[in-house]
């Protein structure tokens, strides 16, 4: 499997580092000299700029489908007459990608560190791995997905085509990471992932005034068609470069269909995926039509519990052999990281999406401007995820930036909760920077921190990476359905304290952008007056998760990046990137 440096310098008993083997518990890992390396180091500076390149815009497109999405529901549920379905736009795609991504990493484990017979080499994949292979396997079903739903002539196509798109993106977040960690010394790592994940954040912001555009001047279905040519970018730049494989391997270590079905631990997939999926139908209906207190609300949670719990003792008896194996899960490091990757990208979400609300409802300006505004907490988030990836490469350490992004996470979160209705833009502007750079400082340093302590096992490196982007995706989702529960109670308390007169459906169905149709210009300040009220109660939530990433940061541990011993061969596709 290549989810590691091919450069790996893995510690053996004797303390010294051996230039050709080592033993590890999956078998023998051999180095990749390069000796023969004119594939792999032919103008390098062109091969360090496509492998930073290819997984960074696979990852925005991945992230981005979501966003852009947002601004074409209006026009699909009317085109459809499928208002009950809104919901399902998002959360199918949601369904399916936390479902997968552990079975995910199972397949870049085993189908990345062997020869493989499911991915024969074509002319045009010749220079492709078994992991670059399975990359594409996924982003090509990505597309797929895609183009079902462009193509989507009933509001039950698009569904299917949105879970489709999540089966492919299941594997590209954790896809991308194992190819940066095969291409780069674990030194140089922080730099690439804080660019990724920096770049990630222009996506989020760029999508929903992309999907503006295409909705207002051309098509909504070119919301999803746009994956196309992005897919299609990210996939030839791909081909064009080596990654070198992790793994030794021979033609007898070719994978069967049998071998590989009796690696994947099916029966710990199925309990995970019952998990994922009744938790997150819990949290998508509960509120939404169905009370809280409903019987099938409170079986759908109870239920996940139960999987959860069944796929924990499952795991435990299957051993090393399980899908998620207690040698990577139960590690302090793996699992706090993990956690507090799920935290941060909770809190993060919170500011994607009811900032904008904030200017568009209470501020009034159009989405095109709202993105204008977003732009001052996004430069400096971007800014840091590349100056801390940086430093973190530079001094070994990575603790130290995941404790700063937290408490000036949590800092930022508790300013903008006090935006009033005339917030002045001097404040609104500083304010956002300030959880920029805080965002910026602690997004890649779980990530690092799961690298660096699987080192030593390479092999589980795709597992650690899915469970981080299990972890995102499902704390993401987490601290939307919560913040708008808040949203929504708060919106209705504040209507009826300040805007008395007015009925709370009424303002809730005309939408943020429509309720200034429906209420006189008496009523308006009261209504402003509720919505500030109830988006400041979303940073409420920011803060309190901010606030927890600070006390699992500590579980990462004050280690330091192993560096590369100085004898060790330089091979890796990236070893000359400053």
């Amino acid at each position: 499997m290549a989810s590691k440096a091919s450069d790996s310098h893995t510690k053996l008993d004797s303390g010294q580092t051996d230039d050709s083997t080592v033993d590890l518990a999956e078998g023998q890992v051999q180095r990749q000299h390069g000796n023969n390396g004119q594939s792999s180091e032919k103008n390098i500076t062109e091969l360090t700029q496509q492998s930073m390149s290819k997984p960074e815009q696979q990852y925005v497109t991945g992230l981005k489908l979501q966003v852009v999405v947002g601004s074409a529901i209006p026009r699909i549920t009317s085109d459809f007459h499928s208002l009950p379905d809104m919901g399902w736009y998002g959360s199918a795609y949601l369904l399916s990608s936390c479902a997968l991504q552990p079975l995910a990493g199972r397949l870049y484990t085993h189908l990345g560190s062997k020869a493989c017979l499911f991915f024969p080499r074509s002319n045009a994949m010749k220079n492709a791995n078994s992991t670059q292979s399975l990359f594409l396997s996924f982003l090509a079903l990505f597309e797929v997905g895609s183009v079902l739903c462009g193509a989507a002539q009933s509001s039950k196509m698009l569904i299917v085509g949105r879970v489709v798109a999540g089966m492919g993106g299941s594997g590209l977040t954790n896809g991308a990471l194992t190819i940066i960690s095969a291409a780069a010394p674990m030194h140089k790592q922080p730099l690439l992932v804080g660019i990724m994940f920096g770049i990630s954040q222009i996506g989020i912001i760029c999508g929903p005034l992309i999907g503006g555009a295409f909705t207002e001047y051309v098509n909504w279905r070119w919301c999803f068609y746009v994956n196309l040519p992005i897919g299609a970018v990210a996939a030839v730049l791909l081909l064009m470069i080596h990654i070198p494989d992790r793994l030794s391997h021979n033609g007898s270590d070719k994978l069967t269909l049998r071998m590989l079905l009796s690696n994947l631990d099916l029966t710990g997939f199925a309990l995970f995926a019952s998990f994922a999926i009744m938790i997150e139908l819990g949290l998508e209906w509960g509120g939404q039509g169905v009370p809280w207190k409903s019987a099938r609300i409170i079986g759908l949670l109870c239920g996940g519990i139960v999987a959860l719990a069944l796929f924990a003792v499952w795991e435990y008896r299957v051993g090393e052999n399980a899908m998620i194996p207690p040698s990577v899960a139960g590690r302090r490091e793996v699992w706090t990281s993990c956690l507090y990757l799920g935290f941060f990208s909770g809190a993060l979400l919170c500011f994607t999406y009811y900032l904008p609300t904030y200017f568009q409802a209470v501020k009034g300006v159009s989405p095109l401007i709202s993105g204008v505004y977003m732009l001052s907490g996004i430069v400096p988030q971007l800014i840091m995820a590349i100056v801390s990836g940086f430093f973190i490469g530079k001094t070994g350490y990575y603790l130290p930036w995941a404790l700063a992004g937290a408490v000036i996470a949590c800092v930022a979160a508790g300013l903008v909760s006090t935006f009033t209705v005339h917030e002045s833009t001097a404040k609104w502007v500083m304010y956002q920077f300030i959880g920029g750079f805080g965002r910026g400082c602690g997004l890649q340093a779980p990530i690092i921190a799961i690298q660096n302590t699987l080192r030593s096992k390479p092999e589980q490196n795709s597992l650690g990476m899915s469970l981080a982007a299990f972890g995102q995706t499902f704390g993401g989702s987490l601290a939307l359905s919560i913040a708008d529960i808040l949203f929504e109670d708060g919106l209705v308390s504040g209507l009826e304290s300040y805007a008395p007169s007015i009925d709370p459906s009424i303002i809730v169905k005309a939408g943020s952008t429509g309720f200034r149709q429906v209420v006189n210009s008496d009523q308006l300040p009261g209504v402003l007056q509720a919505y500030t009220g109830a988006i400041d109660k979303t940073f409420y939530l920011a803060a309190a998760f901010s606030g927890v990433t600070f006390v699992l940061a500590w579980g990462m541990g004050w280690h330091k990046l192993r560096k590369e011993a100085k004898d060790a061969p330089a091979q890796p596709l990236v070893d000359n990137l400053p």
